[in-house]
């Protein structure tokens, strides 16, 4: 006698399948679908953490390597993403999801400047199935009010998410304020660098990789009460050049300057919409940032990281790879008098044109 019933799927099976048909959801803009699915998968025993963790923020991650592919928009990424939010709270709803407090108090925030949230939220939930007392103060939370919450509530610890680079100034300056009223600060997030490089820099307390692991971290007893004079921002003796302050200060002039000799460069400029020109001032207002970031961590492999990656998003959406050389090298005549900055934006230039170069030539 023979049956038809499937063999089980094992765990990694399962999430993976949950996870799979989650992104067809959330791809296709269908909110009770994905509500539906985590809940699903929570009725049938599969545990929070792991819906949180291996499918839904499996799924973000999709999302955003979808929109650097040109294969999702601007507005797509933000639905989906607002849908992976609801994901998450119809979670922490769920009874399977409802623990006990059994630990001490962390705030959970987003430096100010930071809007993607979802990681801290993430991260957050994790925390409360931990048993941890969770404040979650979510996206851009300025460093004054964040102070002022530490002061009113006797946190353990603060966890502070960046995923943006260009966020790190302002992550420093709230890293130092935080541990000056002797809180300690683990950070996580991609702004952060390969393995956390940036939060050791910036005189964290701690560095997690993932939600998962900055769980584990705290829950190996905590972070120690830092001491008031930790870290301070004169630990970072290569400002004292003024090179950050002055390109921070006179960034929007630079990159109108640029914008008006580009179009000269760059005769392929000609022929941009409205839109296409557009977007061009806000491109050169990114890579202006992102090299004003550079010199405030003295570090060119950040900047030289996010022009090729830059380079591939243009590409992925018909800019050609040309386009950039030029404005790089327009934006080192304007700094001519800043000897990092035009290192950083020469070293960029070379890997873009030997990157694009004919076989056997380099520009």
């Amino acid at each position: 006698m023979s049956t038809n019933v499937s063999p089980r799927l094992s765990d990694d099976a399962r999430l993976w399948q949950l996870a799979d048909r989650l992104w067809t959801a959330v791809s296709a803009g269908d909110e009770y679908t994905a509500t539906e699915l985590v809940l699903r998968a929570l009725d049938e025993g599969v545990g929070p953490e792991s819906v949180l963790l291996d499918a839904i923020a499996v799924v973000q991650g999709r999302v955003g390597e979808e929109w650097a592919a040109n294969r999702m928009s601007v507005a797509q990424e933000h639905a989906a993403t607002a849908i992976n939010d609801r994901a998450v709270g119809a979670v922490s709803l769920h009874p399977a999801a409802r623990t006990s407090i059994s630990r001490g108090r962390v705030t959970v925030a987003c430096v100010d400047g930071e809007w993607h949230s979802l990681p801290a939220r993430l991260l957050a939930e994790v925390l409360k199935l931990r048993g941890w007392q969770i404040d979650y103060l979510g996206a851009q939370v300025p460093s004054p009010h964040l102070i002022t919450h530490l002061h009113t509530t006797n946190a353990h610890a603060i966890a502070l998410s960046s995923s943006i680079a260009t966020r790190l100034p302002t992550a420093h300056a709230a890293i130092t304020a935080c541990q000056a009223i002797g809180v300690p600060v683990l950070v996580g997030g991609a702004a952060f660098g390969p393995a956390g490089r940036y939060a050791k820099l910036l005189g964290a307390d701690a560095w997690a990789p993932d939600a998962r692991a900055a769980a584990d971290h705290l829950a190996q007893g905590g972070l120690p009460r830092p001491q008031i004079d930790h870290q301070q921002i004169d630990d970072l003796p290569h400002l004292g050049d003024q090179e950050y302050t002055m390109i921070t200060r006179n960034g929007p002039s630079m990159v109108r300057a640029v914008f008006t000799a580009l179009e000269e460069a760059f005769p392929a400029m000609a022929a941009y919409t409205d839109l296409q020109r557009e977007r061009t001032a806000e491109d050169l207002a990114h890579i202006v940032e992102f090299l004003a970031t550079a010199l405030y961590l003295d570090d060119e492999e950040l900047f030289t990281g996010f022009i090729t990656w830059t380079a591939q998003v243009l590409g992925a959406r018909g800019v050609p790879p040309q386009s950039l050389p030029p404005a790089l090298r327009l934006l080192a005549r304007e700094l001519k008098d800043f000897p990092r900055a035009v290192r950083i934006l020469q070293l960029a230039t070379h890997m873009l044109t030997t990157a694009h170069a004919p076989a056997g030539k380099t520009a």
